[in-house]
């Protein structure tokens, strides 16, 4: 059954010009989604942080394409506040704060309460508590904890887990969660 319409194209022309525009279309949509769901076409990162009082409310990718300048405003916010140190913030953790925060469909911001820490705070942390990594993602700048007032930690780390881009910890006593651009796995409770 091959109907055509008064301009001379068949309804599977027509078709399969749909399909061709949807596969070609792909790639971009692919970029734009990255590896997690909730990333969409443009990017924002919301945080405050309790420590120095300092807030960041950015968009960090559009279209694509991470905006550099954001980035590194994100790694000087995401510091070592205890040393003032630094390291760049790696943008796979960033898309997965961003992603889960998506996800849960909120305007708060989180509290950023661990980004980068550098190997002397992370061995003090160490020392204070048998919960802290001795080889952290902290300290590759591939970590960040995380507390929201408006979500609990079970909440949270649902929305972190459906990224699937990382690794996920619960903090329950301690009222955060853990995310990380490492290998995807779970703990805590």
């Amino acid at each position: 059954m091959n109907q055509s319409s008064s301009a001379g194209i068949s309804r599977r022309a027509l078709l399969g010009a749909f399909a061709a525009t949807a596969i070609t279309a792909a790639p971009t949509y692919a970029n734009a989604a990255g590896f997690l769901r909730g990333g969409g076409d443009i990017r924002r990162l919301q945080m405050y942080s309790g420590r120095t009082g300092e807030r960041i409310d950015m968009i960090y990718w559009i279209e694509g394409t991470y905006i550099k300048d954001a980035l590194t405003e994100i790694t000087h916010f995401m510091r070592d506040w205890r040393n003032d140190k630094h390291l760049t913030i790696d943008s796979r953790t960033v898309d997965i704060m961003a992603a889960a925060h998506n996800l849960m469909d909120i305007n708060e911001p989180y509290m950023l309460l661990s980004g980068y820490r550098s190997p002397e705070t992370n061995a003090m942390l160490r020392r204070r508590s048998s919960g802290v990594a001795k080889n952290s993602l902290h300290m590759k700048g591939q970590a960040a904890d995380l507390r929201l007032s408006s979500r609990s930690v079970s909440q949270m780390a649902r929305a972190a887990q459906a990224c699937h881009g990382g690794g996920v910890g619960r903090y329950s006593r301690s009222d955060f969660v853990h995310m990380d651009c490492g290998p995807v796995r779970t703990w805590g409770g």
